[in-house]
């Protein structure tokens, strides 16, 4: 079946349209960062340089680091965003731009987003590192696709009763990073941790500055959920549907998270700009062994 115009889009120079990437311009690594001026701090590590391409938000770079060609690639906040990320950079190397099929044999990416993150248990440490083993999403992206393979129902179910989620509420879904990278790099020191992902910042995450709460009771209510030994321990807004789209897509991926809240401590990081750096600097380190 042929695309059309409409649902893939391209522009004048054939790249796709929110990315502004050609196939060839993409590594099989692919580094996924929030912030777009978090890109050249993540390729300055980089041997040498292939590729910039800027559009909107979405900035990328790709080079060579010893014999890794990867791309790092700037998403913005928010699963929405992610959506748009994921599904096109997918396009890029398993559907046929000029004849706009499907190809037959499909390609492998690796997505490791390197991002930061607030922990919602008092004894995980500000400034530590976190690997999402699980992640749950508490927008609706993944009920717009045929998701069900890749999800974990009994943790869903679980988290529902527990929390008594109210009707007017999205619908959690709960989904898990590659095995295979999950190994690589869980070490000594990285918390094993169980991420939520947010559709805001702000209420959404249980913060309230001038708006009240729908529910004042919504941030106890996911620092106490624990299914079989997992317990929440962190929120931000992007690794849930990194992981339901990649799994359904047949990609690898992985969150690494820079703790620089602890909201249960009521701490902040006072330098969260190392250890940012540093978990780019050792992510880097890992991806060279992978």
């Amino acid at each position: 079946m042929q695309l059309g115009p409409s649902e893939l889009i391209l522009n004048e120079e054939g790249r796709i349209y929110h990315l502004n990437l050609l196939p060839e311009e993409l590594a099989d690594i692919i580094i996924l960062v929030g912030d777009p001026q978090r890109v050249s701090r993540v390729s300055q590590h980089f041997d040498s340089l292939e590729i910039s391409q800027h559009k909107r938000e979405f900035i990328t770079h790709t080079g060579w680091l010893k014999d890794k060609r990867i791309s790092v690639i700037s998403t913005g906040i928010g699963t929405d965003n992610i959506d748009i990320v994921l599904n096109e950079l997918d396009a890029l190397v398993n559907i046929d731009l000029q004849s706009r099929k499907v190809k037959r044999d499909k390609k492998q990416l690796t997505f490791i987003r390197v991002g930061t993150s607030g922990a919602i248990q008092p004894d995980i440490a500000v400034d530590s590192f976190l690997l999402s083993d699980y992640a749950i999403g508490f927008d609706n992206l993944l009920y717009y696709y045929k998701s069900e393979a890749v999800r974990f129902h009994d943790i869903e179910k679980a988290f529902f009763e527990h929390s008594k989620w109210g009707a007017h509420n999205s619908q959690p879904y709960v989904v898990k990073c590659d095995g295979h990278l999950r190994q690589h790099f869980l070490e000594e020191g990285v918390v094993n941790g169980f991420t939520g992902s947010n559709v805001g910042f702000y209420g959404p995450q249980g913060r309230h500055l001038r708006l009240p709460p729908k529910d004042p009771m919504l941030h106890k209510k996911l620092s106490s959920f624990n299914y079989e030994n997992k317990r929440l321990t962190n929120l931000e807004m992007e690794t849930s549907a990194i992981y339901g789209l990649s799994a359904m897509m047949g990609h690898r991926a992985l969150s690494l998270n820079a703790i620089i809240a602890n909201r249960a401590t009521m701490q902040f990081s006072s330098n969260p700009a190392k250890t940012i750096d540093e978990l780019i600097d050792w992510t880097l380190k890992k991806l060279i062994t992978l």
